[in-house]
């Protein structure tokens, strides 16, 4: 997978943001290169496209990765595959829950962040608006932590346009259509990050 040309050609209309697409996927491979994480933020369906997400990096996807990891017995070698750290900061229910009660929840995530990231770490940013508070602010403290800032928004790129090192704004302006674009934009991103970390 040297290029998005499958994913295009499938999906027409992400042409204009191809550029991006690419270079977010560098910057993952880069990331877990260099032995970092990816951290992930958004609302309501974003949210849930932070577990998809994460759900895809943490085991296989399109492949098994076999493990050859000494450490391991055999079994568990033969049992488990290769897994790339990604953690869905929505899922963190009674942190983030506490956050959002005890402090200004407008900075509930920027709180995760700032108690779990360290520096040449990745935020995967979600806000079909790209302007949803708690997640601009997660990307503000992300920015100051020496965290790199990939931002997944639609047309119009919002606030975290300004934010991010790159911003996948694309084109559609309705919500729930923003959203059925993410879905193969990060699907592509999980398979050429994989087939880079975990060429067979």
């Amino acid at each position: 997978m040297k290029d998005a040309s499958s994913l295009i050609a499938r999906y027409p209309l992400l042409h204009e943001c191809e550029k991006e697409i690419l270079q977010a996927a560098e910057m993952m491979v880069e990331t877990y290169r260099n032995g970092k994480k990816l951290l992930l933020c958004g609302n309501g369906g974003s949210a849930a496209d932070c577990e998809h997400i994460s759900g895809e990096l943490l085991k296989g996807f399109l492949n098994q990765r076999k493990v050859k990891d000494t450490r391991l017995p055999p079994h568990a070698q033969a049992a488990l595959q290769g897994s790339l750290a990604a953690i869905p900061l929505p899922s963190l229910t009674s942190a983030l829950t506490a956050a959002q009660n005890d402090l200004d929840p407008d900075y509930a995530y920027a709180q995760l962040l700032y108690g779990l990231a360290q520096k040449g770490d990745l935020l995967v940013a979600i806000s079909t608006s790209g302007n949803a508070k708690n997640v601009c602010n997660a990307a503000t403290v992300a920015k100051a932590l020496g965290v790199k800032v990939l931002a997944l928004t639609g047309h119009t790129g919002g606030s975290l346009v300004s934010l991010s090192e790159v911003s996948i704004c694309v084109p559609k302006e309705k919500t729930c259509e923003i959203q059925e674009l993410h879905l193969p934009v990060y699907h592509f991103l999980c398979a050429y990050t994989e087939e880079k970390l975990f060429q067979q």
